[in-house]
This record gives structure tokens, C-alpha cells and sequence, in this order.
């Protein structure tokens, strides 16, 4: 019974360390604007804790669920995911914020279904690929596929708009075709031709022009574009070795936006210091490590493939969190794995860290 209970504790510790900084993280950055928007200092923090109880019961279920319930529902995932996508663009239906559409409220939570639609997408393209082994390095069957359904998600995404969900979208596509076996220069000719898609897209939306102009040179526009990234390298500069301390941070007082959210590593670098920053990429660093390690020893194909995929995803959306706050990529809003405040993301963060525990469970 132990053994076959037992999971990667390193990944599990790991998981667990990251949600206990992240519950702190989301009180001491979120408790002031709470208080002065709803008059109530835990109002994230008590909806936070929802939504890790919730995404902690989905861990251990997938956890325990074998690989082959998740490649039995690869298609029907994908198909009910778009179309939730879709009623996301209808008024009344989808809910609007800062000039987005992206979420859908449910019973009070505001539900996010790109943060589904990654996970949907990794299990679908572990099952096609897995599926299509022998055929994968042919162009019509290895790739093009794959590029028609991600292309039309990414389209839909931009539509809210989520450019960040896109690109991450993008990468796990790509990173999963490399990994699967596709030729490279089919890669590399697709990469080639959407280029142009790319930066018309940049070139269409002024705000995300202003972003990468504010990136090159952020003082530039420091009350404007910049005001971000500047804010943000200030908490990180103020945090020196070992922080001003747990809930001393100052930019968190209304200078930096989205401290809670998009800019969370930004107050953990100020309040917890160097060290602090560095603890967080290193249990980061664990999970990734680990999740390529249990992918390297798996044989099944579909189950290769989505461990593969999971761990890229999550290593992804942590590293370009870090990335954006310390200046080293352009702005994009992405929140930070089990510690940005955010339900959606936390309940399926949590459950793809359940279905790498499983099929590390399976392996040990």
C-alpha cells in the first residue's frame, strides 16, 4: 500500500514549499488594496485559500487517476475547451477586464479557460503524437495538424486578446513537436512563416508597441509604458540580500501594479531579498529537473509526452514571470505558478502537478 502511494517527494516537497510562500505572498501583497477596494483585508487571500483546497482535492484525484483516463478524453477535453473559449467572446457571457474578455464568472470566482486550454492542449498533442509516432516526421501528418488546431486557439485566444497564453501555446507546440521527433527544418520553415502573423500582431495593438519600446528602454516612458518594469526594479533593488522582511514591502503600497498577480516575484525579491528570489527558481528548478528526469525514464509514448509537456508548461510560465518582472523580457502579463494570486491558475497549476506526481508514482 505505501509503495504504491508513493510519489517524487523532491517534486512533492517542492510543490508544497512554493504554495505555503505562495499563500504568504498573496496576504502581505494583497491585504492593503483589498482593504481600500473591498473593505476587507483577506478578501484574496480567503478566495486564494478556496482555490488551493480545491486544486489540492484535484491532486491527489489525478494523482491517483491512471494516464489512460486523461488520452481517453484528449478529444473531448479539447472540444468542449474551445468551446468555452468561444462563449468567452459573447457579451454577458464572458466577463470583461481592462479592456479584455478572458473570463467566465462561476458561483463568485471569475474562471479562466486559457489556463484550461493548456492543459487540454498538452494531453491532446501527448495522445496525437503518441498516436502518430511512426508518421511524425512527415509534414502532413507529424505537423500540419498539430499547427491547424494550435492555430485556431491561438486565434480565438487573440480575439480576448491573451497574447501571453498564445505565445506559451506557441512554445509547448513547438517544444513538443521538437521532442517528438518532427524534423527540424519543418519547424523551423512554420516558425519562419508566422513571423510576419507576429509582428503584425505586435504592430496592430498600440499598447503592446508601447510594451516592447518600454522594454528596450523603460526610463524612456518611466510614467507611462516603463512604469512597470521600473517599479519592479526598484523592489528588487531595495530587497538587496535578505529583504526588507515579510510584509515591509514599500512598492506594494500602489506603486507597483498587479503586485499580487503579474508582479508578484517583484515583492518577493523586496521583501525577502536575494535569497528569497533565488529559494523560489530553485524549487522551481527542482520540479523541472525532476520532471525531465521521470520523462527520460518513461517508455509509454503518450505518458512521455505528457510529462514532457506538463513540466515545460510549468517551467514556461515561471520563467517568463521572472523574465518580465526583472526586466529581461517585454511585459506580458503572466502570473507566477502556486503563488500568484489567480483561482483558475492555481486549481490547474495544481492539477498538473497531480498528473506529474502520478506518473512519477508509477515509476519510483
Amino acid at each position: 500500500m505505501r509503495d504504491s502511494l508513493a510519489v517524487d517527494k523532491w517534486m512533492l516537497v517542492a510543490v508544497a514549499l512554493l504554495l505555503a510562500l505562495g499563500m504568504t505572498m498573496v496576504l502581505s501583497t494583497s491585504y492593503l488594496y483589498s482593504q481600500e477596494r473591498y473593505a476587507d483585508g483577506t478578501y484574496f487571500f480567503r478566495k486564494q485559500m478556496i482555490s488551493m483546497g480545491v486544486g489540492a482535492v484535484l491532486l491527489i484525484v489525478c494523482s491517483l487517476v491512471p494516464p489512460a483516463f486523461f488520452r481517453r478524453f484528449a478529444y473531448p477535453l479539447l472540444g468542449v475547451t474551445f468551446i468555452i473559449l468561444i462563449l468567452v467572446l459573447i457579451p454577458g457571457v464572458g466577463a470583461a477586464r481592462g479592456g479584455a474578455r478572458r473570463w467566465i464568472m462561476l458561483a463568485g470566482f471569475a474562471f479562466q479557460p486559457s489556463e484550461l486550454a493548456k492543459l487540454a492542449m498538452i494531453v491532446y498533442l501527448a495522445h496525437s503524437m503518441a498516436k502518430k509516432e511512426p508518421m511524425i516526421r512527415t509534414f502532413s501528418v507529424g505537423v500540419m495538424p498539430h499547427l491547424i488546431v494550435a492555430g485556431a486557439f491561438a486565434g480565438v485566444l487573440l480575439l480576448e486578446p491573451d497574447f501571453g497564453s498564445v505565445l506559451i501555446l506557441t512554445m509547448l507546440l513547438y517544444f513538443m513537436l521538437f521532442i517528438g521527433g518532427a524534423r527540424v527544418h519543418h519547424l523551423l520553415a512554420t516558425g519562419l512563416m508566422a513571423l510576419p502573423l507576429l509582428v503584425y500582431v505586435m504592430m496592430k495593438a498600440e499598447y503592446r508597441l508601447r510594451r516592447l519600446m518600454s522594454f528596450l528602454d523603460p526610463w524612456s516612458d518611466a510614467a507611462g509604458s516603463g512604469f512597470h518594469v521600473i517599479q519592479s526594479l526598484i523592489a528588487f533593488g531595495s530587497g538587496q540580500l535578505t529583504g526588507r522582511g515579510l510584509g515591509e514591502s514599500r512598492q506594494k503600497l500602489f506603486y507597483l501594479p498587479e503586485a499580487h498577480t503579474d508582479f508578484v516575484y517583484s515583492v518577493i525579491g523586496e521583501e525577502l531579498g536575494l535569497l528569497g528570489a533565488l529559494l523560489v527558481l530553485a524549487l522551481f528548478g527542482v520540479i523541472i529537473l525532476r520532471g525531465f528526469r521521470l520523462t527520460a525514464k518513461i517508455e509509454e509514448p503518450f505518458d512521455q509526452y505528457l510529462a514532457f509537456g506538463i513540466t515545460v508548461l510549468l517551467g514556461l510560465q515561471a520563467l517568463i514571470h521572472m523574465g518580465v518582472v526583472m526586466g529581461l523580457m517585454p511585459t506580458k502579463g503572466l502570473v507566477l505558478p502556486f503563488i500568484s494570486y489567480g483561482g483558475s491558475a492555481m486549481v490547474l497549476n495544481l492539477m498538473e502537478a497531480g498528473i506529474l506526481l502520478g506518473l512519477s508514482r508509477r515509476r519510483l
